[in-house]
Formats: structure tokens, sequence, C-alpha cells
């Protein structure tokens, strides 16, 4: 089975202001897409990696031929980031967690504030392209290009944010702080808390 782009729970101008139908389209159709088409391609190439789920091949890369692993590390990471980076939206957010998840931000970081402020810093911080996890353990991790947590045998991340200039440049052109805070107000905190309650944690 060819790997696929994952279907959206919301139309491309869900966001209003805060993130356009515009960036969203071209962040879905074209940067995304890429990825899954270059993706099928290197699987193709090896026959080895036929059957392999997303998260098998990420995770795996030291078992990939060499010839497309460079491939599957960037369209792979690029696949598996993005998909989880759409789920981590909605256009009716509740501006924050509950529960478990907002108690254990809470012990961790002061406060959610806290945690906000460290993971907007964190954002802020990464040089170039990049991403910034939540992972279930409540730490934050930053990964350079489309490299994630799983890539370096860590667990699969409860929230992530693409800090890549392709997700904001046509909305902020270089304020990466000004998308950062937008972010927030759209973030889909009942599946990060309902992925955090699966992880274990």
């Amino acid at each position: 089975m060819a790997f696929e782009l994952p279907k959206l729970d919301y139309e491309y101008d869900a966001f209003g202001n805060y993130i356009s139908a515009r960036i969203m389209e071209l962040h879905y159709t074209k940067h995304h897409q890429t990825y899954v088409d270059k993706l099928n391609a290197a699987v193709d190439s090896a026959p080895a990696l036929q059957g392999l789920s997303l998260e098998e091949l990420v995770a795996g890369l030291d078992k990939v031929p060499e010839h497309v692993r460079t491939a599957v590390r960037n369209m792979g990471g690029g696949h598996y980031n993005h998909t989880l980076f759409w789920q981590c939206l909605h256009p009716s957010s509740t501006k924050s967690p509950s529960g478990e998840l907002l108690e254990g931000l809470e012990a961790k970081y002061g406060s959610f504030q806290g945690f906000v402020d460290e993971f907007s810093t964190k954002a802020t911080g990464v040089f170039g392209s990049g991403w910034v996890w939540l992972q279930p353990d409540l730490s934050i991790a930053t990964t350079p290009n489309q490299d994630n947590p799983l890539m370096t045998g860590g667990e699969e991340p409860i929230l992530g944010f693409d800090v890549w200039e392709h997700a904001y440049y046509l909305d902020y052109t270089y304020n990466r702080a000004d998308y950062i805070k937008a972010w927030w107000e759209v973030v889909d905190w009942e599946k990060t808390t309902e992925r955090y309650k699966v992880s274990g944690s």
C-alpha cells in the first residue's frame, strides 16, 4: 500500500487570521504531498521496505538500505511529522488542556503558562528549519529538518509544532514569534490529551 495524505478534519480556511487558507492549502497539498510522493518512490526502489508502517520506517532507519536511507529519513520524517501536525490543530481550540495533562504540565513547569513560555522559547530557538515536540513524559524536545524523536529511540510525541518557514512565511514573513503566538490559539488540546492518556505516562 502506498502512503497517502491523511484526510483533514477541517477546511483550509478554518483558522481565520491565525493560519490563512492559502498557507494551509500550500502546506498540505504541496509540501506534505511532496514528502508522500518522494517517500513512496524511495520505498518502491527498496523491496525490503515494502509493507512497513510509517512508524517502523522512521524508527528503524539503521535497517533501511543505504541508497534510500536519506530519502526515507527526510521524506518519511516529513510525512510522519506533518500527519501529527494536522492532528494538533482545531478551529475551536479550548486554548488549554484539562485533567491529567493540565495537572502534569502544571507540576512540571509551575503553571500552564510556564509550559507555554518554555515551549515557545524552544520554538524560537530552533536554528533554521525544524520541529518542537511535547513528549509523553512532558519534556520538550527539538529536532532539525524533518527529524523526530522516533529516529533516536524516543517515544511518539503527543504534540508537534512545525517551525519551518514554509509553515508560516506567507502569513508572518520572517516573524516566527508571531506565528508561535498565533499557533497557541488553534492547538487541539482534546486530541493531545487523548494521546497523553494512550501513552500511559
